[in-house]
């Protein structure tokens, strides 16, 4: 295979996503995405106090956060993730498409915003777009 396969060689590394969505069906959605650029889910959480223990512990290449969960809302789990790992990259979700949100989730670190419902097609641009970051 030529050099246009350079690309699929660096995402042929299949990038590794932590998924955390309190709702079943979002977070299925989501690593069908995932699985659909060739990356692949080694973790899911369903509150935001999940979501921190298992970036801890899976280190994940990239974190799919959505805002609105029980226990603990997933901007401050942003915050406390990115307070202990500054390089941490976290995509947010939520439903609620308001400015204000996604200027205080970037603000809080976070790589980009994902509006739901999403469109497939949309969101893997998107997170294609933020893993182009990561290869640098």
């Amino acid at each position: 295979m030529e050099m246009r396969n350079k690309e699929e060689t660096i995402a042929g590394q299949k990038y590794r996503f932590l998924i955390v969505d309190d709702s079943v069906f979002a977070r299925k959605n989501m690593s069908k995405v995932v699985e659909m650029i060739g990356a692949v889910v080694i973790g899911e959480a369903t509150t935001g106090r999940e979501g921190i223990e298992q970036y801890f512990k899976l280190k994940p290449d990239l974190v799919i956060m959505d805002v609105s969960m029980p226990e603990m809302e997933g901007l401050e789990a942003l915050a406390k993730i990115k307070e202990r790992d500054k390089d941490a990259r976290v995509i947010i979700v939520s439903s609620l498409g308001y400015q204000e949100l996604v200027k205080k989730a970037l603000s809080l670190g976070a790589k980009h915003f994902i509006s739901k419902p999403f469109d497939p097609a949309k969101a893997a641009e998107i997170i294609q777009f933020v893993l182009k970051e990561i290869k640098g």
